[in-house]
């Protein structure tokens, strides 16, 4: 660091000690100094409450006080230019205390000559000007930080807890300063298998990037995320992980609901078409088989004119229910409570409920009355909790029905401990006719899906193999649909 002239503090209470020190400063030639005395402590604390200087010489012996004193109450002061401690005699404990407080540098008075002193000084200066830059790094990555939308923990290895945090971070989470810091990912991760994957991977490879996972808010509320992680080391050395999460649960919602919304348009114009072109020849063979009826003589032509015919009003029952799946439908609004609504289409549900044995629970939370066409919400609410009955073993079935409202959303969960839903059949789930059951046709979720947009609703979906699944519909508050 170079600089003009040098505002110097000494503190000491002995003047031939101080007229010595300004000696051999006026010996150091590469440097102008600006010399004040302050003979004693309060002066000191007087001078620096002041001035500000570029450096400071403080004398261990002060009186009743000490030269570490008065560098603790300098620190606590906002002093920030570097300190240095002066003393009589060498004392291991106290250069060792002086440096842990902060001083640069701590000098013997009777070893003192012009070289040492001006390379103290230099040192100090040179230092101190490194860590004013640290500082101001430290600021600007802080303010970074903090400003970032996407959320920044630091985390030690190995199920450590996180040390650092952003502002983004604790409001993607959801909880206060002191909590986040005793947790780890291992509290946060939803489901243990994504957390193993990810900690095996970054330990493998180092970095990790994009990785999708759900983790859990303090609330208890799922987010899905995409965790960009790496290991990096700090200045001694220490291992630590550097993790950057965004949120993605609303970009996901979009990029599903858009891409659901165009394979359903898509299949009902192939549905649409396939039924013009099936329901011609079909046509045609009823047609037929009306001329041919009145020549039928024998009991087994007779049987074998029905058998036509019943298969072809089979047929087109079929094409006319799959018709009716894409087809937009009428809503009839009006306002009803979303519990009650649940209540009834659990009774109607209770006899398959009981028959498997299954333990019903239902977590509610504030009541809400949405703008619904009821039977046709029923149908969907019937839906899924027949998927859920379906998907659990008898005895030991537990069903979960939960609501909630929060934001301008109410929230139903139908939740299951059954089978579980494999990720390649997750993101299928509400094509039509696509079933893992053995005797599905594969529409009632699909049916479910077309009855939810309707009502501007959505439907998420969260499954695990071997631990069950959870649907949650989330309802729009406040905004009433236009009644057809």
């Amino acid at each position: 660091m170079s600089k003009d002239i040098i505002k110097l503090l000494i503190v000491d209470d002995d003047e031939d000690d101080f007229f010595l020190t300004s000696d051999y400063l006026k010996d150091i030639r590469s440097k102008k100094f600006d010399i004040t005395w302050a003979s004693s402590f309060s002066k000191g604390v007087e001078q620096l409450a002041q001035s500000k200087f570029d450096l400071c010489f403080f004398d261990f012996l002060l009186g009743a006080k000490t030269g570490l004193d008065l560098l603790k109450s300098a620190l606590q002061n906002g002093v920030s230019c570097p300190i240095v401690l002066l003393t009589g005699k060498g004392d291991q404990q106290v250069d060792l205390e002086a440096m842990r407080l902060g001083a640069m540098d701590y000098l013997v008075k009777s070893e003192l000559d012009s070289e040492k002193l001006e390379r103290c000084i230099r040192y100090a200066l040179e230092r101190a000007e490194v860590l004013r830059r640290l500082r101001e790094s430290e600021t600007r990555l802080r303010g970074i930080f903090s400003q970032l939308k996407d959320a920044v923990l630091l985390k030690w290895p190995k199920g450590g807890s996180i040390f650092y945090f952003n502002d983004a971070a604790l409001d993607l989470l959801g909880y206060e300063e002191n909590e986040i810091l005793q947790l780890s990912m291992r509290h946060l991760c939803a489901l243990p298998t994504q957390h193993d994957e990810y900690v095996h991977t970054l330990e493998e490879k180092g970095i990790l990037e994009n990785f999708e996972v759900w983790l859990v808010r303090k609330s208890g509320e799922r987010v899905l995320c995409s965790l960009h992680a790496s290991k990096q080391n700090d200045s001694e050395g220490k291992l630590y992980y550097l993790l950057v999460i965004q949120n993605i649960t609303a970009r996901k919602k979009v990029e599903r609901d858009r891409l659901l919304a165009e394979k359903s348009a898509s299949t009902a114009r192939l549905i649409r078409t396939l039924a013009h072109e099936v329901r011609n020849p079909l046509t045609n063979i009823h047609l037929s088989l009306d001329q041919l009826e009145s020549e039928f003589t024998t009991e087994d032509q007779r049987l074998f004119g029905d058998i036509i015919r019943r298969n072809g009003k089979r047929i087109n029952a079929l094409i006319s229910e799959l018709l009716n799946s894409f087809k937009p439908q009428e809503t009839i609004l009006k306002q009803v409570s979303i519990q009650e609504i649940l209540d009834i289409t659990l009774n109607e549900a209770i006899d398959r409920i009981n028959l498997k044995k299954i333990t019903l629970i239902k977590e509610y939370g504030e009541d809400c009355f949405l703008q619904l066409d009821e039977p046709k919400i029923k149908i969907a609410f019937l839906n899924l909790i027949i998927n859920a009955v379906e998907a659990m073993e008898e005895n030991v079935g537990v069903l979960t029905i939960a609501t909630h409202v929060a934001g301008q959303s109410c929230f139903v969960e139908v939740k299951d401990n059954g089978t579980g839903i494999s990720p390649e059949n997750l993101n299928r789930l509400f094509e039509p006719y696509f079933t893992s059951k053995n005797n599905g046709l594969g529409l009632g979720l699909a049916s479910t899906f077309t009855i939810l947009q309707s009502h501007k609703a959505s439907v998420e979906v969260e499954s695990e193999l071997g631990q069950g699944t959870t649907f949650t519909v989330t309802f729009p508050l406040g905004e009433k649909l236009p009644e057809n």
